[in-house]
Parts: C-alpha cells; structure tokens; sequence
C-alpha cells in the first residue's frame, strides 16, 4: 500500500508540474474528473508503464470526463 500512495502522489506531482499547477491544484482536478480513481484502479498495469504514459493516461480519463487541462 505504501508504494501505491508513493506512487499516486509522484503522478499528481508530475501532472502538476507538467501543467504549471500546483500539487492542491492538480490533486483537485484529478479527483474532480477521474483521474485518481483512474489511477487507483489500475495501479497493478499503471505503475509497470513510464511515468509519462500514466500522466498521459490520466490525462485522457480526465479529459473523457469533462476536464479541459493536458493532452
């Protein structure tokens, strides 16, 4: 679990600094559209990939829910 919460926070870390937010920014919009659930729900296949291929996973879940930031 430990290295799931790691894991989780060093994405929205990256989302943030790939997208000039903050980490309470990036953490809201996540959470609002899906991202994290997203990310939590898929860990076991998320976390074998590159960083930048969860970013951009979490970035086209959050877009297919209404969020307008990323890719």
């Amino acid at each position: 679990m430990d290295y799931k919460i790691q894991y989780i926070v060093l994405c929205i870390s990256e989302f943030a600094r790939q997208n000039k937010l903050t980490g309470k920014q990036a953490f809201a919009y996540l959470n609002r559209y899906e991202g994290l659930a997203f990310l939590d729900e898929c860990y076991e296949a998320e976390h074998t990939l590159s960083l930048q291929d969860a970013i951009d996973d979490m970035t086209v879940i959050c877009k297919r829910n209404g969020g307008r930031i990323g890719v």
